[in-house]
């Protein structure tokens, strides 16, 4: 009775599946109470039979509750982290703010200014008087002080530090961290009513963050996936992170690159790729390396097929050979294949295409029976390496659809293209860093692809799941 109440509470399973399961527990408890009017061998049996029935449902009901309070926790997203750091010189001799407390702190109050403010707040109270500070009037001009020795320490918002790192070669290496302050704000929630079984679209968001997901970082990967549960038909659309976009809302007007836009949070990032393709985006999920690593491995791997032969360099986090054609890879394989950007034609563009692979691979994995025994195992993995605005109710409507109907799925993958260049952008004012100028024809033909898609009309060139 416990183990149907969990998997009611879970509710991801078609009413065919309670029924069937509901008719195998009545037939097991029919043979053993039979087998107590027996011999007491049979008795004997049947004790034994009883006890392994219910140690597997008390199983059961501990991944079944794992389960569910994991998709709690991955699922509903409303707020976004940003969080403000303290950096000093690497061979400073301060290691926490407390022994900064009479040093000079840079700021800049253009790039979230009121976050700054906060966090300079944060550590006169901590200290118990005011610091010292001066301002700067660009990022670029406060890492410039800091490393000329006109101040001790800057105040910025750590998601700039890939940014940094661009404008200053070995920046990371040459500085350190001796104070962090978590501003948490709230990201709206306008997919809470979106019907699952009519066309929706999803933003992917990959991101490196280390602590919580949910904090605002450039986002590597940006994935769009229109997905019409009707005709079966999913159009994945990969657009470049160094594509040159106006961020609506925060650039004003200037423009800037698109993994910038996640600085700001997952949301200015849908609102520059709506723009740009005029259309709606309904719901994100943002996932880091260590969640697709998690996924994969409980999917029992992937099969990727490769455009070329390549071996993966010691950037993509593991050395190994890509053939040309289909690759069986693990959690680890999967992540340095889509990561791998030096030793493939196209560079950044290939490497979009390549993300594009193995997430197909993993939906016709996740469209398989695959998902039966790997569904428990992939959403406790994940708990605290995703987050999505998707609710609890929404996704087990997907998954229940998917086992009621097990259809055949049309999946589509397209790459928006563009042209190297060196632009000043709105985050970095210091100097021209590398974009990519937009080619307006693949943007155009991904517009008109994903409104062939929501008007139910059948995409061509795709790969179809069994």
């Amino acid at each position: 009775m416990a183990a149907m109440v969990v998997l009611k509470i879970l509710n991801m399973l078609p009413m065919t599946y309670y029924a069937i399961i509901g008719v195998l527990l009545f037939l097991f408890c029919g043979i053993i109470l039979a087998s107590q009017f027996f011999s007491k061998k049979n008795a004997i049996a049947g004790k034994i039979l009883s006890v392994i029935i219910t140690l597997l449902l008390i199983l059961g009901c501990y991944f079944g509750i794992k389960g569910i309070l994991a998709l709690d926790k991955v699922t509903g997203g409303d707020y976004k982290l940003d969080k403000v750091v303290v950096a000093v010189m690497a061979d400073d001799k301060a290691e926490k703010l407390k022994d900064a407390k009479d040093y000079t702190f840079g700021v800049q109050y253009k790039m979230k200014g009121e976050q700054i403010e906060e966090t300079v707040d944060a550590m006169n109270k901590e200290l118990g008087t005011d610091v010292k500070t001066v301002e700067y009037n660009s990022l670029a001009e406060q890492a410039q002080a800091l490393h000329d020795g006109e101040v001790d320490a800057i105040v910025y918002n750590e998601g700039y530090t890939g940014i940094l790192e661009e404008a200053f070669e070995g920046y990371s290496d040459n500085t350190k961290v001796i104070y962090s302050h978590d501003i948490k704000s709230e990201v709206k929630n306008e997919s809470k009513d979106v019907n699952v079984n009519d066309c929706f679209s999803v933003y992917i968001s990959g991101i490196d963050v280390y602590g919580a997901i949910e904090t605002n970082s450039r986002s590597d990967v940006n994935i769009i996936a229109e997905v019409n549960p009707t005709t079966h038909q999913i159009l994945l659309v990969t657009t470049p992170r160094d594509y040159y976009v106006e961020i609506p809302g925060i650039s004003g007007g200037q423009k800037d690159k698109l993994t910038h836009a996640g600085i700001y949070g997952v949301d200015a990032s849908m609102s520059t790729l709506e723009q740009l393709y005029d259309t709606n985006l309904d719901f994100y999920a943002r996932v880091n390396f260590t969640s697709l690593i998690d996924i994969v491995d409980a999917l029992g791997g992937v099969d990727v097929d490769s455009e070329y032969a390549f071996t993966t360099s010691n950037d993509s986090g593991l050395v190994m050979n890509v053939v040309q054609g289909t690759n069986h890879f693990n959690g680890k394989q999967a992540l340095a294949f889509s990561r791998e950007r030096q030793n493939v034609p196209g560079g950044d563009n290939q490497r979009g295409k390549d993300q594009q692979a193995v997430l197909t691979a993993m939906i016709k994995k996740m469209v398989s029976p695959a998902i039966l025994t790997g569904a428990n195992g992939i959403i406790t993995s994940v708990s605290g390496n995703v987050d999505t605005n998707m609710s609890m109710e929404q996704i087990q409507k997907l998954i229940k659809t998917q086992l009621a109907d097990a259809p055949k799925w049309s999946i589509k993958s397209m790459a928006a293209e563009g042209t190297g260049d060196n632009q000043m952008c709105y985050s970095y004012s210091g100097k021209a860093l590398y974009v990519m100028q937009p080619n307006q024809e693949s943007v155009d033909a991904i517009k008109a692809a994903i409104d062939a898609l929501e008007a139910g009309k059948t995409l061509d060139d795709v790969v179809t799941t069994e």
